[in-house]
Order: C-alpha cells, then structure tokens, then sequence
C-alpha cells in the first residue's frame, strides 16, 4: 500500500454497461493507465471460458456453493444474468476500502443499485455504444453465441440501456482511447464532462433504446 493511501479510506468506481458495449476492455486499458486501482473480482456461476483464469477473471464456483453464499449474506451485491449468477464479495469490497485502496467493480445495472444502495460514496459510471448499429455488430463479432442468443442480447441490452440515468457518470465508446481517457478523467475526479445529467446523453440514450440510429 502506498504512502498517499495510508490514513484515506479507499474509493469505490461501479462500471455497468449493456453487453457488448466494451465494458471488459474499458476497464483493463484503465487500470493499466491508472496500476493504483485494484479489480474486485466476481463470483460467478458461469462456465469457465478456455482464455479466463479462477482467480483473475472470476471466482468460478457451482450453484449450490454461490446460494450458500448467499444465505450467509456474503455477497455485497447478486444477480442472475443470462441464467447465470453474479455476485460481489462484500467481505473483499471492504476490506480493500479500508485499507485505502481505490476499487473498480465491474458489474451489471442490477447490481450497481445493490451497491449504492450499501454504499452510497461509491462513484458510478455506466457505458453505452455509439448506435444500436455498433452494438450488433460488436456482438456478433464475437462469433461464439448463436443466433437467438444474439437476438436475445440485443433485447436484453435496450432494456438495460433505459438504466442508464440512475448513474453519476456516463461514457460513450465510440473512440476507445476517448473513452479510455474520459473514465480517467472521472477516477482523477475531473469528470464533470461525463456527468449522466448532460442533455447529450439524453438524446443518445433515447435512440439507442427506441433502437434507432445514433447519426438519425
């Protein structure tokens, strides 16, 4: 722990995002530009993908396991995404705040209201894609999932794209690098640019969700 964290209390960043809108690479080219920030890892139901690694990526674990978790009321905040599992160890959360550690918790709408509800301190940003466009493509260029599992992310991204205003912040990927500096920007606490009460991300927002395009 550094000097300048001996003393503070820890701050906490909730980065949410529609899937497929780039949140997971956002997130690793920020903490590489900023090596003070720590990564509060998941615990998941999901099956383990062949490049992730239990421990870094997620803590992997099966149901029964996750639900026991859950009635000891560890997790700071749980959700069943995609028929799977998300939850966020509260134990670890502070933990790391207490020790003054800055934190970024990456997770989905449902579990950020969890934890500003718990912790209300905590500085929240929410992604969005450029176009309803750009996030299909982004989606199928995956090409792991199968056709209605595409179709299905699609509906599931529009609805939770309509969230997007309970955040403090919000940031377009369009440019990466822009985006990458524009959540720079919020964790050195100069992100008024990125405030999710800016009339442009109204107009932003509305398109993406009436699923037109963004340049209409």
């Amino acid at each position: 722990m550094s000097s300048d964290a001996a003393g503070r209390r820890g701050r906490l960043f909730v980065i949410a995002a529609p899937s497929g809108a780039g949140k997971t690479s956002l997130v690793r080219a920020l903490m590489e530009r900023e090596p003070h920030l720590r990564f509060s890892i998941s615990y998941t139901t999901r099956r383990q993908r062949p490049a992730e690694v239990h421990g870094r990526d997620y803590f992997f674990v099966d149901r029964p396991t996750f639900e026991g978790m859950v009635a000891r009321d560890e997790f700071l905040e749980h959700a069943l995404v995609f028929d799977n599992y998300y939850g966020t160890s509260r134990r670890q959360v502070e933990d790391a705040l207490a020790a003054g550690r800055d934190l970024i918790l990456e997770i989905d709408w449902q579990g950020a209201r969890q934890v500003r509800r718990a912790l209300p301190e905590c500085h929240s940003v929410f992604i969005l894609p450029p176009s309803r466009t750009e996030l299909e493509r982004r989606l199928r260029g995956r090409a792991t999932d199968a056709e209605d599992v595409v179709q299905r992310r699609l509906r599931d991204a529009a609805a939770d794209m309509t969230h997007w205003s309970e955040f403090d912040y919000v940031v377009v990927n369009d440019d990466f690098e822009q985006a990458v500096e524009e959540l720079r920007s919020i964790v050195a606490g100069r992100g008024e640019a990125s405030r999710s009460d800016a009339p442009r991300f109204e107009r932003l927002a509305s398109q993406l969700t009436d699923g037109e395009p963004a340049g209409a």
